[in-house]
């Protein structure tokens, strides 16, 4: 399964995993937002609303400043400024939690599209979702380890020291990409801005079924990540404790972690807007079966069929837009879809919580319409007749060569 995925990636797939392991300050966040730092839940909430903006900021831009001054540049410059912030926010004062918090998200943003820019750059077109597979693979696998972790140290010494390990775990990763990334090399490299190449409105209205991707990316992460902020109440309300939702979740990442680069491999010949519709579809089919009600069968098969939807249509809607994206717009086209592919996290909590509150049984039914929905129009747009691509003017014979930004 691993045949055929450049040195670079596994290197990067690594370092994904280290820091992944320390970057378990988002979990326990509110918790540190209401508990030492003595806040109410509604300022813990606009602090963390706040930092979550700065987050999908960063997704939707990291890849445009990539695309001009380089992808490794921006990695190593959003993981330096992340991890500094870090450090620094137990010793701040509330007011500046304001500013400092979002920071450190928008440049964790940054890093985290800078780091699908580098892979897919690594890898020829056609052979890429293994390479995401494995660099979510590794993500994944990190967060599992995280989360208990962060709950030891805060058990063990406290919240203060979580930032702590997250900001120089962080400081570490961009040493170590630093390191494992050259300095100067086609393969980590982007052209040098080229006032000549089409604008990104003009790539994409070549690439018709592209846009119709990305709407329908935002619209099921708004209903994936309601397992995150209204399923929890919901199971509550029937019945269900802390520990049955956190099986849950157990479920979803560890299916993830035996399926997912399988599932890439088994399925790599696949036409991937096929295989993206089909995962889509499954989204909205997990949540379908709490229609129905509250049960533990039922919640474990919306589990089930949620994860596997995830496994589905993640990692081959990234790889497609890498594929789809020409060569100096890869880093924009990737922050499109890093963009919209965590825009619940800002979108879902509100918009979800406003409508369980005014009408909770509608949240089921409308979730699996709208992820539904998005799966159709996603398996309707391969038969969109693509037009011809924007070509770049060809340079006359003997015009200097773009020169590459490290």
């Amino acid at each position: 399964m691993l045949r055929g995925i450049p040195r670079t990636v596994r290197l990067l797939a690594f370092g994904a995993f280290l820091n992944a392991v320390v970057s378990f300050t988002f979990v326990y966040l509110f918790l540190y937002l209401t508990g030492p730092r003595g806040l109410s839940v509604a300022e813990a909430g606009v602090i963390s609303g706040v930092g979550g903006a700065g987050l999908v900021a960063g997704n939707f831009t990291g890849g445009w400043f990539g695309d001009r001054y380089g992808h490794r540049r921006m990695l190593l410059a959003g993981a330096c400024v992340s991890g500094a912030a870090l450090v620094t926010l137990p010793v701040l004062p509330l007011p500046a939690l304001y500013a400092v918090l979002p920071l450190a998200q928008y440049a964790s943003g940054v890093v985290r599209a800078a780091n699908s820019a580098l892979v897919a750059v690594s890898v020829p077109e056609g052979g890429r979702r293994q390479s995401f597979a494995l660099t979510r693979f590794a993500s994944n696998g990190g967060f599992t380890v995280g989360p208990p972790l962060g709950a030891l140290i805060a058990a063990r010494f406290s919240y203060d020291w979580l930032f702590l390990a997250d900001g120089l775990g962080t400081l570490l990763f961009a040493a170590y990409a630093a390191a494992i990334l050259p300095a100067r090399g086609t393969a980590h490299s982007v052209p040098a801005h080229d006032p000549q190449a089409p604008g990104l409105w003009s790539e994409l209205r070549a690439r018709p079924a592209l846009p119709v991707l990305l709407a329908a990316i935002v619209c099921v992460d708004l209903v994936y990540r309601q397992q995150y902020s209204t399923l929890p109440v919901f199971l509550a309300d029937h019945g269900h404790g802390a520990q049955f939702y956190g099986w849950l979740i157990a479920i979803n990442g560890g299916v993830i972690l035996c399926l997912e680069l399988p599932a890439a491999h088994a399925l790599r010949r696949r036409a991937p807007l096929t295989v993206v519709g089909a995962g889509l579809l499954l989204v909205g089919l997990g949540y379908a079966m709490l229609i129905p009600g509250a049960g533990t069968l039922y919640a474990v098969a919306m589990m089930a069929s949620l994860t596997l939807g995830e496994i589905l249509y993640k990692t081959t809607a990234t790889a497609y837009v890498a594929d789809e994206a020409p060569r100096h717009a890869q880093g924009r086209f990737q922050s499109l879809y890093a963009g919209a592919s965590i825009s619940g996290q800002v979108l879902a909590p509100p918009l979800g919580g406003a409508l369980y509150t005014a009408a909770p049984a509608l949240l089921w039914p409308l979730c699996a319409v709208l992820a539904g929905g998005a799966g159709l129009a996603v398996l309707a747009a391969r038969r969109v007749r693509q037009p011809s691509r924007t070509l770049r003017p060809v340079r006359p014979r003997g015009a200097r060569a773009v020169r590459f930004r490290s």
